[in-house]
C-alpha cells in the first residue's frame, strides 16, 4: 500500500464511526463558526443602518442562510471529506480549480486570524480597563489556546467547544433576559427612518454574520454518523444562531435605539446591568473569539493535510488527513500563517480593514465554486440540489457584490493554476505514490443506500 493510500485509509470507513464526533459537539462547532464576532458589532451597526427595521434584515437574512446551511448539510452528510469545499470542486471542476478553493482557505480566509484576535484583545483591554497598547498582546494570548487544543484532536476541540458555546449561549441568554424588561415600544417608531434602501445596507452586513457554514464540511468525516448527525446539528445551529441575532437585535433597538455606539453589547449590557453587565460581555468577547478559531482551526488543519495528501500543498502536511487523525503539521502551518497576518496588522497599526477584505474576497469565491460543484454533484432535483440552485444564484450575486476585493482570490487562483503548469512542463504530474485518479478527491459517496462506501 502507497503512502498516500495509508494516508487516506482512515478515510475509508462506514457511516458509523466509533468514537467520532457526536451530535452535540457537532452543534456547538456550528454555532460557535456562525454565533462569532457577529454579536460584538452587528446589532449596533445594523441599527444605524436600518432603524429598527433592521429586524427585517435580520429575518430575511435568516432565511437566505436557510439553502446555503441545507447545501452544506447535503454535501457533508452524503459525502464525507476532510476537503471540504475542495473535495466537491475537485470532483466537478477538476483538481486545478480544487487546489484554488484550498488555497483561497489556508491562505485567504486565515486573513481572519488577526482580526478575531485583537477584536477580542480591544474589547478585554477596554472593558478591564488595561491601555490600549497591551492590545495586541492580549489578542495574541487569545490566539494561542485555540491552537494547543487542536493539537489534542478535534474529538477534544469539539467538547472544549461544546462548553465554549454552552457559556456563549448563557451569555446571550442573560443579555436578553436582563434587557426585555427595559424595551420601549416608543423605540420601534419610526419603523423605517432610513427606507428599504437601509433595510438593503443592514442585510448586506448580515450576511456575514451567517457565513461559516463551510468549516462543518471538512470535519464530516469525523462524525460517528454523518448522514444522521449533520443535518440534526446543522438545523439546531440554525435555529440558535438565527434565535440570538434576531432577539438581539430586538433588544438592541428596543433599548439602545438607532444610535447604540460602537460596542452595543457593552452599551446594552451597562444599561440594563450597571456593575456586572460589561464584566459579563468581556468574558464573552474572549469566549466568542476563542470559540470561532477552536472551530475554524479544526477545519484548517483537515484541509491542509488533505491538501498536501492530494498533492497541492507539500507532502510532509499530509499526516492526519484520515478520519481520527490529529494534523499536526497542516495545523503548524496555518499557525505560521495566522502569525504572519498577525504580524502585519500589528506593524500596519492595527487597521483591520484590508484583513477583513481579503478574508470575505476569498470566503465568496469559496461559496461560489463549491455551490456550483453542489448543482454538479448533488442528485437533480433533490432537496439539496434545489437548496443548492437558490444559494449558487445567493453566492453569485454576493460575488459581484464583491469583485472590486477579489485581487487576493484572484492571485491564489493564478497560484493554483501556475501549479498545474509548472507539473505539466516537468512533466510530474501527480506524484507516483498518489491515489489514482478515481480516488484523489477523498470523496466518499454512499451508493444505493445500502451502506457501501467508496472513495471517488
Amino acid at each position: 500500500m502507497s503512502p498516500a493510500h495509508r494516508i487516506l485509509e482512515g478515510v475509508t470507513h462506514t457511516r458509523t464511526r466509533p468514537g467520532g464526533i457526536g451530535v452535540l459537539q457537532g452543534t456547538a462547532l456550528y454555532i460557535a463558526a456562525i454565533l462569532g464576532s457577529g454579536l460584538l458589532v452587528l446589532p449596533g451597526l445594523t441599527a444605524q443602518a436600518a432603524g429598527p427595521a433592521s429586524i427585517l434584515a435580520v429575518a430575511a437574512v435568516i432565511l437566505l442562510a436557510v439553502p446555503l446551511a441545507g447545501t452544506f448539510a447535503a454535501l457533508s452528510a452524503r459525502y464525507p471529506d476532510p476537503s471540504g469545499v475542495a473535495g466537491y470542486v475537485r470532483r466537478a471542476m477538476g483538481p486545478t480549480a480544487a487546489r484554488a478553493t484550498g488555497y483561497w482557505f489556508c491562505f485567504g480566509v486565515a486573513a481572519g486570524f488577526p482580526v478575531l484576535a485583537l477584536l477580542g484583545g480591544g474589547y478585554v483591554t477596554a472593558i478591564a480597563g488595561i491601555d490600549s497598547a497591551a492590545a495586541p498582546l492580549v489578542g495574541l494570548a487569545i490566539l494561542l489556546p485555540p491552537f494547543a487544543v487542536n493539537m489534542l484532536g478535534v474529538r477534544t476541540a469539539g467538547w472544549v467547544q461544546f462548553v465554549l458555546t454552552g457559556a456563549l449561549t448563557a451569555v446571550v441568554v442573560f443579555v436578553v433576559a436582563a434587557a426585555f424588561p427595559a424595551v420601549q415600544p416608543a423605540r420601534f417608531t419610526p419603523f423605517l427612518p432610513h427606507g428599504w434602501a437601509g433595510v438593503g445596507t443592514a442585510i448586506s452586513l448580515f450576511v456575514w454574520a451567517f457565513a461559516g457554514w463551510e468549516v462543518g464540511t471538512h470535519l464530516s468525516g469525523e462524525f460517528r454518523n454523518p448522514r444522521r448527525a449533520i443535518p440534526i446539528a446543522t438545523a439546531i445551529a440554525l435555529a440558535v444562531t438565527g434565535g440570538a441575532y434576531l432577539l438581539l437585535q430586538v433588544v438592541t433597538v428596543g433599548v439602545l435605539g438607532s444610535a447604540p455606539g460602537d460596542i452595543p453589547l457593552v452599551t446594552l449590557a451597562t444599561a440594563v446591568s450597571p456593575g456586572t453587565g460589561p464584566v459579563v460581555i468581556g468574558a464573552a468577547a474572549g469566549i466568542i473569539v476563542l470559540g470561532v478559531l477552536n472551530a475554524y482551526l479544526a477545519a484548517f488543519g483537515k484541509l491542509g493535510a488533505s491538501l498536501a495528501v492530494a498533492g497541492d500543498l507539500p507532502r510532509i502536511f499530509a499526516p492526519g488527513a484520515e478520519a481520527g487523525g490529529v494534523p499536526r503539521r497542516a495545523l503548524l502551518l496555518t499557525f505560521g500563517v495566522a502569525l504572519t497576518y498577525f504580524a502585519a496588522a500589528v506593524l500596519t497599526g492595527g487597521d483591520l480593514e484590508t484583513f477583513i477584505l481579503i478574508h470575505t474576497g476569498n470566503m465568496v469565491s469559496i461559496y461560489a465554486a463549491g455551490m456550483i460543484a453542489a448543482l454538479r454533484i448533488l442528485p437533480r432535483r433533490t432537496p439539496g440540489w434545489w437548496m443548492a440552485l437558490a444559494a449558487a444564484v445567493l453566492s453569485l450575486a454576493l460575488l459581484v457584490l464583491n469583485v472590486s476585493h477579489l485581487a487576493p482570490a484572484v492571485l491564489l487562483a493564478a497560484a493554483a493554476v501556475a501549479v498545474t503548469v509548472w507539473r505539466r512542463l516537468r512533466g510530474r504530474g501527480i506524484p507516483s505514490d498518489a491515489p489514482p485518479a478515481s480516488e484523489r478527491g477523498g470523496l466518499l459517496e454512499d451508493r444505493g443506500g445500502l451502506g457501501g462506501v467508496h472513495l471517488r
